[in-house]
């Protein structure tokens, strides 16, 4: 064979022939409470209408000048010279993070505080490809329309540009300093194929296993070494094994970094990377465990020895949505025009990893998705960065910064939806440590 066989893309189909099914019958999520005043709402709504400029600004600087985790020094600068322009003073280098941004509004009442995220980091070699300059655009937007009514709001807004989402957490970096102490909830949105209220966002840790073997001659004495190779291929084969017992949405992908220089000497250190996702923390948490068990296991069988080097990278949490504040987002976007479809209508197994999940365990939050691109067009893709410098994604980030201040709107100035969001909350089982949650 002279070339790959392709895959089969019945798989595809068949989700997107069941997806189109369901959405005949979907019905978006209701929201039973009265939330901000009309006359207020309307004042944010004109509030969004004047920053046009100033979100398509964003969408397409960012997505001309992409720049990676934690080089987002252009992208995090444009974002606090805007808020300047508006009068807002912007903290470049918030909580020790020099690509982070954070800014503060605060109304005349003493209600809760309620935080606006933005990404804008790209992928390495294919950019905006998952639209994050769409989402920085959304969190400036919604942050700045809601300025504009401080005079009116019951409580405080905290606008945080969040880096280093893609391979990394910056979000769980800028929550172990600090960002999210005294913070009641956050939101933010993503853009995607769908409009969606709520989707499945997959917890994901990374491990690294170095097996140290005895290096040999593999004619002349190959019983005299202990192949660390063979430790790491016994361990992907057991993965693979592993994968009839796990659950459908688990996910497991490795790799072999290094394996040996020569074939004549037996290798005496080998190095797999792991991701390991799972939609729930506590079997995320188990999935750690039965990866380290195979590891241990292979090194035992070939007499080598193992080390587990688990999350260089901080892990992140599934997202845990907060259903009374999806309900006043979905009735922002259908103030748009929009019909965000409820969970359970695109296919569970079209799921990533995201570091929002770190902070929907600590406090109430939701992110939502909207609609940008065709619906076959995927996440991480060429076709996706081109769908994100279109005209769909200026208006995503119009409609998106609108509802994200609406929703904010509402929660501030609704006691009963700030009830509501705070007992859902400990009802899925309130704020866990996450720092120390897989120790």
């Amino acid at each position: 064979m002279t070339e790959p066989a392709l895959p089969d893309p019945a798989y595809l189909n068949q989700i997107d022939a069941d997806t189109q099914r369901r959405l005949l019958t979907a019905v978006p999520p209701t929201s039973d409470f009265d939330g901000a005043p009309e006359d207020l709402r309307a004042a944010v709504d004109s509030n969004v209408a004047a920053l046009h400029d100033d979100l398509q600004r964003i969408v397409h600087t960012l997505h001309a000048h992409p720049e990676t985790a934690f080089q987002e020094h252009d992208s995090a600068r444009l974002i606090a010279d805007i808020l300047t322009e508006h009068g807002i003073v912007a903290d470049l280098g918030a909580h020790g993070v020099e690509t982070a941004v954070r800014a503060e509004i605060r109304g005349t009442g003493d209600g809760p505080t309620i935080a606006v995220l933005s990404e804008y980091d790209a992928l390495p070699g294919i950019g905006h490809a998952c639209g994050h300059n769409v989402i920085a655009a959304t969190g400036v937007g919604a942050f700045l329309a809601l300025a504009g009514v401080r005079d009116r709001l019951n409580g405080t807004v905290v606008f945080l540009g969040t880096p280093a989402e893609e391979g990394h957490s910056g979000k769980e970096l800028l929550a172990r300093n600090g960002a999210f102490d005294g913070v009641d909830a956050a939101i933010m949105v993503h853009p995607y194929g769908y409009d969606l209220a709520d989707q499945v966002w997959l917890g994901r840790r990374l491990l690294t296993i170095t097996f140290t073997g005895i290096a040999a001659h593999a004619s002349a004495q190959p019983f005299m070494g202990r192949n660390a190779l063979d430790a790491a291929s016994l361990t992907y084969q057991g993965i693979g094994l592993l994968r009839q017992q796990l659950p459908p949405s688990d996910r497991v992908h490795s790799n072999i970094t290094e394996g040996g220089r020569s074939p004549n000497i037996i290798p005496d250190t080998a190095v797999m990377k792991l991701y390991a996702r799972s939609k729930y923390p506590e079997t995320l948490k188990d999935l750690s465990k039965r990866l380290e068990d195979i590891a241990r296991g292979a090194a035992l069988m070939t007499g080598t020895a193992v080390e587990l080097d688990w999350d260089q990278h901080p892990p992140s949490l599934p997202i845990r949505t907060n259903d009374a504040l999806t309900g006043r987002w979905v009735e922002s976007q259908q103030r748009r025009g929009r019909s965000p479809l409820p969970a359970g209508v695109v296919s569970d197994t079209l799921a990533a990893s995201t570091d929002f999940g770190n902070v929907s365990y600590r406090i109430p939050g939701i992110h939502p998705l909207i609609k940008i691109a065709d619906q076959s067009t995927a996440l991480h893709t060429t076709d996706f960065a081109a769908a994100a410098a279109s005209d769909a994604a200026v208006q995503g980030a119009y409609d998106g910064a609108a509802g994200l201040a609406l929703t904010a709107l509402d929660y501030l100035m609704d006691p009963v939806l700030q009830q509501q969001v705070r007992q859902e909350f400990e009802e899925q089982g309130g704020a866990i440590d996450v720092p120390s949650y897989f120790d």
